[in-house]
């Protein structure tokens, strides 16, 4: 195998890669959402710099992916915080947890999403949508919220997740030092909004060491919303360089 074939591979193992080189397409992905309020100290902790935020806000989210392209159906759960990088105002994605492993892959060496192996799980019981999130056979998160109680403007719940996202790319070198240091932003905008819920919710977090969500404790839940798309994933594009910031000081 030549330099040229090699450069157009997108991932290893080389015969049967981690994941397809395919543009994904989300086909009834559907969202659970409770916003909360959490500890300002807690998120100065995590929220790196130059993001900002106004508000102690966290958005805890489970996301049903009912078909995608190359991947087929899973489940994902995460943080995200709301942000602003300078006037811009998005939202700072924390932490990611999946039941796929290709999707893993793709989304930290593709892009850069902050993706690792979970047990998330999204159902309805006894009138309450109920999420959980499972780290191994421990129980790390769960969310409940009220089965489709009041409907939610559509153009509202399309602005509550097309938000700008902001993810740390890190990738490192050899002497384990970071080669790639970058905050990178990407956004949704290609997306069908088919429902759209909301009602009350609680949100309990658990600790544990390696899947460390109450480190944002919950303080007060804000909004919860159920949402069904279509769409598809925008890509990233860098908009600081942390190691090209060092080099400058």
């Amino acid at each position: 195998m030549n330099s040229e074939e090699i450069l157009r591979r997108v991932a290893t193992p080389l015969g049967t890669p981690a994941y397809a080189p395919a543009v994904a397409r989300f086909t009834d992905r559907e969202y659970l959402n409770v916003v909360y309020r959490t500890d300002p100290e807690a998120l100065r902790a995590v929220v790196p710099e130059p993001l900002e935020f106004d508000e102690p806000l966290v958005r805890f989210e489970i996301m049903n992916m009912g078909e995608v392209t190359s991947f087929g159906p899973y489940v994902e759960a995460g943080q995200a915080i709301p942000v602003r990088f300078g006037e811009e105002r998005g939202e700072y994605l924390h932490a990611m947890y999946l039941n796929n492993f290709p999707a893993t892959v793709a989304g930290r060496e593709a892009s850069a999403y902050p993706k690792v192996m979970g047990e998330p799980a999204l159902k309805v019981e006894n009138s309450a949508l109920v999420g959980t999130l499972n780290h191994g056979s421990e129980r790390v998160a769960t969310a409940t919220m009220g089965y489709k109680w009041f409907p939610m403007d559509l153009a509202a719940a399309e602005a509550e997740i097309t938000v700008p996202t902001f993810v740390l790319k890190l990738v490192p070198g050899y002497d384990h030092r970071p080669r790639i240091a970058e905050l990178v932003r990407t956004r949704i905008t290609d997306i069908t909004v088919k429902q759209a819920f909301t009602g009350p919710a609680r949100l309990q977090l658990f600790e544990h060491a390696l899947a460390p969500l109450a480190d944002l404790p919950v303080r007060e839940v804000v909004s919860a919303s159920h949402i069904i798309t279509d769409l598809t994933l925008s890509g990233v594009e860098p908009v600081h360089d942390y190691l090209a910031e060092r080099k400058q000081s």
